[in-house]
Order: C-alpha cells, then structure tokens, then sequence
C-alpha cells in the first residue's frame, strides 16, 4: 500500500489513563510543577531603591523592601498561569499600593502595564492597597491572570513598604495531577525531547476551570501606551470542571481549530480527554438548527466559518477514536450528520464546496473553491464514513462516498498547478497556501505518491531561516498550519524533513529569548519578529496556544510509529518513520491498555526494535527493509515478509534476527 494512503488512515490516537500510582518515564521533562503553590525562580531586574530583592524568591525567608516608587521583576522560569498573593509586613502609609503586572514575553516587562488580552492597548496592573495594614493581600478569583513567565512587583507611592512573600496558586489543568502523564518519549536528540514535552505542557496551561473564560471585557479602540484596559477571567463557557480553550492568556475561549492538533496531542501526553469532551459540547449545546456550528463557543455563536465548522466535526471523530466512548457518539450521531449536511450544501456543481464565509484561522482571502476547505470537507466525509460503519447506519454512505470522490477529481483538475507543484488557494488567484496544500496530502485529495512528493518538496523549498511560511495570512509563520505540514511531510515518506521542521519552526520557538522557553507561541512573523500579521497589537499574542502542538503528536504518531485505527486502539499499525533519529522510546495508553515502541538503529537497520499493545487488540507492523521474526513474550513467532507482518495480535513483541 502506498505510504500516503497506509498512513493518512491511519493519523489517529487515543486518551491516557492516569498514572499518579506508577513511576512515570522521562518524568525530568515534564515541565508542569509539582505543587500549584509556586514562588519566583529569580530576580530578572530592579528598578529604583529596593532591599533584598531576591528574599522573595525560593521561598528563602526574610523581606523585600520597596523604598518609593520602585519595582521588582520576578522571573519563574517558565510560563506558568494563576492567582497572585502578597504577604505585607508594614507600610509606612495607609494610602500605599503595591501594584502586579504579568507578561509572558520579556519584550513587554513594565512598571506601568501588563502585555495584552484585546485588540488594542495594554492591560491594567492589579493594585493591593496595601496601606489597610499587615497580612495576605489576594485579588478575586476573576483576577487569576492565564499565561506569564515575568511578575513585576510595583511600588507607585513615596511609602515604604516590606514584603515578606508572594506566591501564585497555578490555575492550569484544574483538578488534575499535574505531572501524571499516561504518555511519554525520548529519542537521541535532546531538542527533540524538550519540544515534545513543551508541546504537552502547552496544552495543560491552556487548560482551564470553564468558570475563568475570557470576558472580552477590555476590547476598546484607540488605546495608547501607557493608558491600560480592563481585564479579567469570569466568562463560564463550557460545562464541567475544566475545558481546553485556544490560549491560556487570551482567547480562553472554545475554538474549534484547536480540535485538530490540540487534542492530538493531549491524547499521547497527559491524555486529558474530558477537557476536549466539555469543549466539544459546548459547541454542540449552540448548533443551529440548519446544522451549522459555531465558529466559536461563547460568545461567538453566530459567527460562520465553514472551516472552523468542519474542525468541530474532526474533534468529534477523534474523541471517539481515542476514547473509544461509543455512548457519546451515539447522543451526538444525529448533531453530527446535521452538521456533514450542513457543509455539503455548499457543494455546488463542480463538485467542490463554494465557501462564502470568510472566517478562519486569521488566514486572508478565505472563499470560493478553496483548496483548504474542499480538503478539509473531503477529511471529514471519510471520517464520516467510518462513524457510520461503527454505527452500523450507511443510510448516508453512498453518498458522502460519491461526494468524496468528485471533490477529489475537481480539486486536481481545477486547482493543481503541475508547474509549481503546489494547490492553487481557489480558481480566482495564484496563490499557493500553505494551509490548502497541507491538508490536501491529509485528506489523501493526491491522485498519487509521485504528486505527494512533489508538494512536499514545494513547501520545503519555501523554508525560511524561522520557519515554513504561511503565505495565505501575509508574512506569517503560522505553527498552527505547520503542525499540519510536519504530518503532510511524514504522510510524504519524508521523516527527515518532518524533523527539520521541528528542530527549525520549534527549536526557534522554544529557545528564543523573547519567548518562554516552555510554552509555544501562536503566530510570528517570516523575518522572527514577534509580530502576527492578523494583530496590530503586539503583546496581545498568545505565547501558550493548543494549536501550536503539533510535534508532540506527530512524533509519537509517526517517528514512533504509534498508529492507531480503531477506537481506543481495538486495531492499530506500528510504522515507525524515524528518519535520521537513531533511538526511540515513546508510548501512551487508552482505556484498552498500554501501546508502546523502542528501537534503536544503526545505518538505516534496526539493532534492537520492541513494541506492547493490549491484550484483545489486533494490527500490523512495517518495517520496511527489515528481515527478521517478531517474537511475542507468550511464545509466538511470525516472520516479516517484506518488512510487514500482518494480523497480529496484542502483547508483548520483538524483532530477532
């Protein structure tokens, strides 16, 4: 079977069960703390007369002095989110204030204000007055702030005024244990390794008590430095006990987009599969009744994005694909198929969707015969399809199938430019979009291997010194789009350009110095600035954003081999893609068990090579190159044939030979 096609159907995963009770592996990476009280890690700067600033770090004991109008910029090291607490030991004046601002960014460090949640402006401080008298100072809950890595504690008055701590209760991932991972990996390569885990905390910062929602209070106009806007996190969006949201700082808001890579990634890592299902519902709880879903959740319910549309149907599929909850789909089913319909009365008679709404992910020019969301459409029909057949209802099969087909043949022979190699974005322009392009190899719109290739090699030429480029949405590097194009260049049998892109797009983001270092950022610019075309305001961007995780997934997915192809992992495909990496170790479990791979390789063969499965479960392995016979713990032996070794069955097995 051609590699395209063997793994497009295969791109699925599955929830991870806890494991508070075992040792977890590779535990050092994990970057979420170990406790939700935390303390400074450092002192970054110091601005004006303060004593002992770095007594309030580490929890080291003594007092910091402000002398006057002075501040202190805390450093904790990572981006962490929540609730801030001073404990004041006197003040010189009943009228003093000690004042917080929060930034993720060191580039929007001030005295004066913090980065931003709206479109203009910069948010407000919180002020503690302070002058009331000695003891703990802590603002309301609406007040927890989402993402920072720098606090900067502020003295605005001629007062004195003693600290003795402060401290921050963390908000992310709410009742769960933080650092219980179901899903781990390593490799030889320590970025890669880091990249992996940063992803997967990523997802956890953004991962929110559905009563903290972004309330969009501060979106006001004309705002200049150094006035500040309003802010504060007392929206509900969703029901239950925590939600995933696009961001941590801002847009802690349900957004469909992040379906698509976002809960990926959860599934291989913390396998935090409630968090996705509260936000899918509360999309569901807001369909229209023609069956159109929401661009967002609240407040955005009547805003259409077709695009956005067909990314809450894809959350739906691999819910149920990695939680293996057929009770759910079955209470959804008829929600779903309103909504396949909905999307299908687009479809026109070329045969491809005519999208008339223009909202999608920031991308400009959305509309017409668009490459994107015809693929899209086309990713979701076959997905509806296997719904279908899980269900047992094909009342809609034949057609959905009949559809599928002729998107396929009328997005070739009206939007494939064979001279460049690339998807035109729709037939009233020349533009080749990342986006489109990308998710043409996804849904399998190729018409085969050779033209597969030939797209991957057009995107890689593209490359710049900070990443692949969104052209689409001006002069953006968008990791949201690239996380689907580290899948199209695995999907292309080319695991080393997969690689390349992370160490490239990634390694940037993790270790620039105006990033966190922790937590991985939602757009830039082509030249590294951190400046996303779609916003005017600069530190308004997200720099812990779901749809930015795409490595985390696509390496246990694909360099690990880790496929599985049917709910919760009843079937699955190890096809191990390591490219240039020459040690892999990653696994995660489902409600079925564990799945697990390590090999090691030397030249292009595999010296060692072992994977685990569930008991119950069946697949294949490809091992393409490789002689030898698998050998299951319980005595079995099947020899590989060409590399492949079909129908076998969970356990324990290893390559001999």
């Amino acid at each position: 079977m051609a590699m395209q096609s063997l793994l497009t159907s295969l791109l699925l995963a599955t929830p991870l069960l806890t494991t508070a009770n075992c040792k977890v592996p590779y535990e050092e990476y994990i970057l979420a703390p170990s406790s939700r009280e935390l303390v400074p890690a450092s002192v970054y700067q110091v601005n004006g007369s303060v004593t002992d600033s770095a007594s309030l770090i580490h929890s080291s004991g003594g007092s910091t002095t402000f002398h006057g109008q002075s501040s202190v910029t805390y450093d904790f090291g990572r981006n962490i989110g929540g609730r801030v607490s001073l404990n004041v030991l006197s003040a010189s004046s009943p009228d003093a204030f000690i004042g917080v601002t929060f930034t993720e960014s060191s580039m929007w460090i001030s005295s004066e204000a913090c980065d931003a949640t709206a479109d203009s402006g910069r948010d407000s401080p919180l002020w503690f007055p302070v002058g009331e008298g000695p003891g703990k100072y802590t603002k309301d809950e609406k007040y927890a702030r989402g993402a920072f890595r720098y606090l900067t504690v502020v003295s605005n008055t001629t007062a004195t005024v003693s600290i003795n701590n402060i401290q921050v209760h963390y908000t992310g991932a709410p009742s769960t244990d933080l650092r219980a991972y179901g899903g781990y990996f390593h490799c030889n390569e320590e970025l890669i390794n880091r990249i992996w885990y940063a992803g997967a905390y990523t997802n956890q910062l953004s991962t929110i008590d559905p009563v903290h929602g972004n309330s969009l209070v501060s979106d006001v106009e004309n705002v200049t430095l150094p006035e500040t806007v309003p802010w504060w996190s007392n929206s509900t969006i969703t029901n239950g006990t925590r939600t995933i949201t696009d961001g941590a700082k801002r847009d802690r808001l349900v957004w469909p987009g992040d379906m698509s890579i976002a809960l990926e990634s959860i599934a291989v890592s913390t396998g935090d599969l409630y968090s996705t299902r509260t936000a899918l519902e509360s999309l569901f709880a807001i369909q229209k009744a023609d069956g159109r879903l929401p661009y967002a959740g609240h407040p955005f319910p009547d805003t259409v994005s077709y695009t956005y549309h067909l990314h809450s149907l894809i959350g739906a599929f691999y819910y149920h694909q990695y939680s293996g909850d057929q009770e759910w789909l079955i209470s959804y089913w008829h929600q779903y198929k309103r909504g396949v319909e909905w999307a299908l009365s687009s479809v026109d008679a070329t045969g491809l969707a005519n999208v008339t709404a223009s909202a999608d992910w920031l991308r400009f020019g959305m509309g017409a015969h668009n490459i994107e969301a015809n693929a899209i459409l086309s990713y979701v029909l076959h997905q509806a399809l296997e719904l279908g057949q899980a269900l047992q209802d094909q009342s809609e099969a034949e057609k959905w199938s009949q559809i599928a087909d002729k998107i396929k043949t009328a997005a070739n022979k009206r939007l494939w430019d064979g001279n460049n190699g690339l998807y035109y974005d729709n037939e009233t322009t020349t533009l080749h979009p990342q986006d489109g392009n990308v998710w043409a190899i996804k849904a399998n719109l190729t018409q085969s291997d050779e033209q597969t290739a030939r797209i991957s090699t057009s995107l890689h030429s593209r490359w710049g010194t900070y990443g692949a480029p969104a052209p689409e949405a001006g002069k953006t590097v968008s990791p949201f789009i690239s996380g689907v194009e580290l899948q199209a260049h695995y999907l292309a049998n080319q695991p080393d350009r997969a690689l390349d892109l992370i160490r490239l797009q990634w390694g940037f983001m993790l270790n620039d110095p105006r990033m966190t270092q922790s937590t991985f950022i939602e757009g830039y610019s082509t030249d590294g600035s951190l400046h996303y075309a779609p916003y005017t305001n600069d530190p308004r961007v997200s720099h812990a954003h779901g749809w930015s995780t795409g490595p985390t997934s696509a390496l246990t997915f694909f360099a690990g081999g880790l496929h599985l192809t049917g709910p919760a992992g009843a079937t699955w495909a190890i096809v191990p893609q390591p490219g240039n990496l020459t040690f892999v170790d990653t696994g995660f479990s489902t409600r079925r068990g564990s799945f697990s791979a390590t090999f090691r390789r030397d030249g292009g063969s595999y010296t060692e090579f072992s994977f685990t499965t569930p008991g119950g479960t069946s697949g294949d392995v490809r091992l393409p190159g490789t002689e030898g016979t698998l050998h299951s713990e319980d005595g079995r032996k099947v020899k590989l044939l060409n590399g492949v070794a079909t129908g076998l069955q969970g356990g324990t097995w290893k390559l001999v030979g």
